[in-house]
C-alpha cells in the first residue's frame, strides 16, 4: 500500500515543521514522495505514532 500527501493532509500534519523534517531525518526523498508516494511499510517500521496514524488513514481509504 502506498501513502500519498493526501493522507498526510487528511491527518492535519504540517509539512514545513513536521513531515518534511521527519523525512529528512530518515534520508527519505521528499520530491520522490510527492511524485510517487511511499510504501506504508516504511512508515510502519518507524513505529512513530503520527506515522501510524497516516497509515491508518490510508488503510481506511483503501477499504472504502
Amino acid at each position: 500500500m502506498k501513502i500519498y500527501i493526501r493522507h498526510i493532509r487528511e491527518a492535519g500534519y504540517c509539512r514545513k515543521e513536521g513531515v518534511k523534517p521527519f523525512f529528512d531525518a530518515r534520508g527519505w526523498d521528499w520530491s520522490d514522495f510527492l511524485a510517487n508516494g511511499i510504501d506504508a511499510q516504511k512508515l510502519i517500521n518507524t513505529n512513530d505514532a503520527m506515522a501510524l496514524k497516516v497509515v491508518e488513514i490510508a488503510e481506511r481509504e483503501q477499504n472504502e
